[in-house]
């Protein structure tokens, strides 16, 4: 049980230099695109899990989740929801217990796709609550990723159009980027490679209390 928590400010994540995804991204926007998507992902037994919706700028409305963001380590899939729905076959890979999947704030991306799709999720790690087991303080994916390898993720596409007729290459890199670190954080720290005494993010200690 550690005795401290990691939490690194937003000044100190700017200041970091930035991360790329490397792998294949392919835009899924056919079903049979998506049954080929879907035949490799199978292969998998862990995965990482994003979506993103059309942001609103008005109070209380809330837009569809328009793309699903399904990753290897080296193969991204961006699966466009505003075009195919979820189908029946991409419903039961995401209640598949035996595909692990890791994404971030996954209670919130459910509860939108809920109210037009019945849903039963499985298999799914919350990576906001895992990352707690070793110290991690903070909620964001940026931060989580930050805290773990010294990189920032930039955030510069996350207010654009996810319905757009087509995605640029800077939605397409953000999108996959954030799948894949949430799979890339998850196996990193369930491998032992990260010891939370020796980062250099460890909140201060509160001072005891005088008597």
């Amino acid at each position: 049980m550690n005795t401290f928590s990691l939490t690194i400010s937003k000044q100190a994540v700017a200041e970091l230099p930035t991360v790329e995804f490397n792998g294949a991204i392919t835009m899924v926007e056919t079903p049979e695109q998506l049954e080929a998507a879907l035949a490799d992902l199978c292969t998998h037994t862990l995965v990482g899990f994003d979506t993103e919706t059309k942001p609103s700028f008005k109070k209380g409305c809330v837009n569809k989740v328009a793309l699903m963001q399904l990753s290897t380590d080296t193969h991204n899939y961006l699966i466009r929801l505003n075009k195919l729905g979820i189908p029946a076959t991409l419903r039961q890979f995401l209640e598949n217990p035996a595909i692990t999947k890791v994404g971030l704030s996954i209670h919130d991306d459910f509860n939108v796709m809920r109210r037009t799709e019945p849903l039963d999720p499985q298999g799914f790690i919350e990576l906001q609550n895992f990352v707690k087991e070793y110290a991690i303080a903070d909620c964001s994916l940026q931060k989580i990723y930050a805290i773990v390898f010294g990189r920032r993720i930039s955030k510069r596409q996350r207010l654009t159009n996810w319905e757009a007729p087509a995605l640029t290459p800077q939605q397409q890199m953000y999108a996959a980027l954030d799948s894949w670190a949430c799979l890339h954080i998850y196996r990193y720290l369930l491998d032992g490679k990260f010891d939370p005494a020796s980062s250099p993010y460890r909140a201060p200690e509160p001072e005891p209390a005088q008597s």
